[in-house]
């Protein structure tokens, strides 16, 4: 008769969707201002990867992604504590750990030798 209503919320289809779907949320939010509703999202999503995502995971019996799973669940309380204490945070969740970028970047600059190698050349 009608068209079916959207679906609100993401139905991840396995373990690794959803933990992807709740890094991304979590490397969005993590430079916000904490307020208490931020805490309670974040700490809503802990339970779930510690409920619902972690059975899901023990069905899918991948004792790797249940390593990175208890990684990701420890990394998430730790920005917690870290945010809580009003100390910045200076990472990001990436493959489901906690990553810092304090290093230095150098930007390498490449340009092509003269004939058709697929190597590059580096000017000294």
């Amino acid at each position: 008769m009608g068209k079916q209503p959207a679906q609100r919320y993401v139905q991840p289809k396995n373990v690794r969707e959803a933990m992807t779907v709740i890094q991304d949320l979590f490397n969005q939010y993590r430079h916000a201002p904490v307020t208490p509703e931020l805490l309670n999202y974040h700490d809503g999503l802990i339970q779930r990867l510690q409920s619902d995502i972690f059975v899901a995971a023990l069905r899918e019996n991948n004792p790797a992604q249940q390593k990175q799973l208890g990684t990701m669940i420890q990394a998430m309380k730790a920005w917690r504590q870290i945010r809580v204490s009003g100390q910045p945070f200076n990472g990001k969740m990436k493959n489901f750990k906690l990553v810092t970028n304090n290093g230095p970047h150098f930007k390498q600059h490449v340009h092509k030798v003269k004939g058709n190698h697929n190597y590059r050349g580096v000017r000294h």
